[in-house]
């Protein structure tokens, strides 16, 4: 089968298509033939070693197939159903051995690449608005790169939570597209300054989805109301400087929380019912998926610089096949 493999950390031309054996399952495992591989900006840091693993690692956090085999004891999912996983690595190949309790049904109806994109992104978006700071109609909320693959998600689920929504993006275009998935208010970011235009337009929010980070969680507190919460879930610009607690104080009683998926899918409970209500929205219509592009294994490297170009609007996912 083949995988991308890296042997060391650094930049994309680290990534290698390697010839590798099928996997056979240990217990509590399952074989997943894998139709989609979702790319995520948590690859780059596994990739440059942010989160180090042991060398060499399949890269891809994300995915979803077919299972092909089980190992001992596994009564979760069985030979043959259709699957989708996220937060475990060696989702970049044709095959990967995974945890079966990790694994969700992937209903009928929903295709292997539109599973794959739902996962960390669509779940990652129900958790920061159903759970980290549960919208509601009255609230106002900040998107930032709310264009891209959660950005889009986001500004969906803020919306039809009755909250308004306004949301920063780097163009004219990816404007538009924040506009349609339920934006009522869009800044360019390049152009405008965001806390002047926040204050403009809204006189501050109740809660700042970040996913962002050093570019804009520093100025983005003066963009709060009091008693707002600054939702730090990425940092695709680089690490934040340390906050002082008093800082919070003076602005007005702020919260600042740095929440991660893991914690929110611990359970296998927990992940099938996040999973479930994604997948449920996206069959009913009520939540839109945005695919930028599909592109083969070997173009994985393409695939990286895309994404930390900051150059795709919505998701991008590798096919297998």
């Amino acid at each position: 089968m083949k995988a991308v493999r890296i042997a060391e950390y650094g930049g994309p031309e680290v990534m290698v298509l390697e010839d590798l054996a099928i996997p056979e399952p240990g217990p509590g495992q399952a074989v997943v033939k894998v139709e989609a591989s979702g790319l995520n900006y948590i690859d780059v840091y596994d990739r440059m070693g942010n989160y180090p693993g042991d060398l060499p690692m399949t890269l891809g956090r994300e995915g979803a197939g077919v299972v092909t085999a089980v190992g001992h004891g596994v009564s979760e999912i069985a030979v043959g159903d259709r699957v989708a996983w996220t937060m475990i690595r060696g989702g970049y190949a044709e095959y990967a051995v995974l945890a079966a309790d990790r694994l969700v049904p992937v209903p009928d109806g929903l295709d292997f690449v539109d599973a794959t994109a739902a996962m960390l992104q669509g779940i990652t978006a129900h958790y920061l608005t159903r759970s980290t700071f549960p919208l509601k109609a009255g609230h106002t909320c900040l998107v930032h790169a709310a264009a891209g693959g959660v950005g889009l998600l986001l500004c969906q689920l803020a919306k039809a939570a009755g909250a308004r929504v306004i949301g920063t993006v780097s163009t004219p275009e990816k404007a538009e597209l924040a506009r349609e998935a339920g934006a009522d208010d869009v800044i360019l970011y390049q152009d405008q300054d965001f806390v002047a235009e926040v204050k403009r337009i809204a006189g501050g929010v109740n809660v700042i989805y970040d996913g962002v980070g050093k570019d804009t969680m520093e100025r983005g507190f003066d963009c709060l109301r009091p008693r707002g919460y600054m939702v730090l879930f990425g940092q695709s610009s680089g690490k934040v400087k340390p906050v002082d607690p008093g800082m919070l104080n003076s602005k007005g009683s702020l919260f600042l929380t740095r929440p991660t998926v893991v914690h929110h899918i611990a359970d296998r409970a927990e992940l099938l019912e996040r999973a479930s209500d994604v997948f449920a929205e996206i069959l009913g219509g009520r939540l839109r998926l945005r695919v930028d592009a599909t592109l083969p294994l070997d173009a994985v490297q393409e695939a990286h610089r895309l994404l930390e170009g900051r150059k795709t609007a919505g998701k991008l996912v590798l096919r297998t096949t």
